[in-house]
């Protein structure tokens, strides 16, 4: 994909699914197998190369097999780069993403009207399961060695046959409107959510002022090319490994699929909700106004993030002016404060990415349902 290309490239994929998963996830609905492959997605801890995968359904067996090929050039100096970027900040990354980029898809209409249409598909208790399926994979990138021994590539093609699963909902219960939305979970949609999930997180890092190298740069889109080609993505529509070209293509088009919707805004609430919970007494606005300086106002808005008396106060932190006492030390005990001198907002960042993490592991462990599950019926409340 080039600038001149990708508007038409980008239409075409939004026409185009998974055929290979869709085939599989389709005939497991139809001969009622879902509930047995959810219970080995919870008992298998990962599906590394090499392990017995003899327990499972031939056709889940047969379709891993095919996943599990590596994306074509992928590189050992593609493996050292992103293993490079998780070196220096995988907690900022993987909180950012959390933030910034799922509300980021929020802001892709189709991508909300998804999300929101089988928003029962996060069980009774809200957003809860569905948050820490994408928590899962945004740790899971970071981890030691995880695009070495098959563990992130496990991650990713479960969150794959998910995407399959509500493709598949959606067609066999007649509610989807093709000729509006396209294919639901298009590959549109899923090249999109790794722009965003890439480049728009590094720009995000830029506004708060963490200096990320250009090697680095490279190694967190690498890693986000890697996801995107397990989650079944064709080699025509993968999002580039130049950290440069991505952000040049994502530019061009951002404005294009970003818009307000009601959709997206009412799954910002229900994110920033969800999270209010578990941050420390006090901190909340000064995390949501993070955010804003992450997101800039123009889309923070779009999103309907609320605005506190914070956001003022937010963004010459991120230039590092002197420290806002009421940010710094009335709600991060004081921390913030001999940041003087540098970036205060990097301690503030700091202490919320070590909260968010905490967050992301509760929510994982939670009941210990820490796996993607697929459904039987769109209105499935599990």
């Amino acid at each position: 994909m080039t600038v001149e290309t990708i508007a038409d490239a980008l239409e075409a994929a939004n026409k185009v699914g998974d055929p290979l998963a869709d085939a599989l996830v389709s005939d497991l609905i139809d001969n009622k197998e879902v509930d047995g492959v959810n219970g080995l997605f919870r008992t298998i801890g990962t599906l590394k190369p090499g392990q017995d995968n003899s327990q499972l359904p031939l056709r889940l067996r047969e379709f891993l097999e095919v996943a599990a090929a590596e994306p074509p050039g992928w590189s050992e100096a593609d493996v050292q780069a992103a293993e490079g970027f998780f070196a220096h900040h995988h907690g900022e990354a993987s909180m950012l993403q959390g933030t910034v980029g799922l509300i980021g898809t929020y802001l892709s209409p189709t991508g909300a009207f998804t999300l929101r249409s089988t928003g029962r598909l996060g069980g009774v208790e809200g957003p809860g399961r569905r948050l820490s399926q994408s928590s899962r994979l945004f740790l899971d990138m970071g981890n030691r060695n995880a695009l070495r021994d098959g563990s992130l590539a496990a991650t990713v093609t479960k969150v794959r046959l998910v995407h399959a699963s509500v493709r598949q909902l959606h067609k066999k219960s007649g509610e989807w409107d093709y000729e509006k939305w396209g294919e639901p979970v298009s590959q549109k949609y899923t090249t999109g959510a790794s722009f965003v999930f890439s480049t728009q997180i590094l720009q995000a890092m830029k506004h708060l002022g963490i200096d990320v190298s250009r090697e680095d740069a490279r190694g967190f889109v690498c890693a986000w090319h890697y996801v995107n080609h397990y989650l079944g993505t064709p080699e025509q529509w993968l999002l580039p490994k130049d950290a440069g070209e991505a952000e040049r293509l994502w530019n061009s088009q951002r404005d294009t699929e970003w818009q307000k919707t009601d959709d997206g805004v009412f799954m910002t609430r229900q994110a920033v909700d969800f999270y209010r919970k578990f941050l420390p007494p006090g901190a909340h606005d000064a995390y949501m106004a993070m955010v804003r300086v992450a997101l800039t106002d123009t889309y923070a808005d779009m999103a309907g993030l609320p605005h506190s008396v914070l956001d003022l106060a937010g963004k010459p932190l991120a230039a590092g002016h002197d420290v806002i006492s009421g940010i710094g030390g009335g709600l991060f005990g004081g921390a913030a404060k001999e940041a003087v001198g540098v970036n205060p907002y990097k301690e503030i960042l700091g202490i919320a990415s070590k909260a968010f993490n905490g967050v992301e592991r509760f929510a994982l462990t939670h009941d210990e349902d820490d796996q993607p599950q697929m459904h039987q019926e769109l209105h499935d409340n599990r």
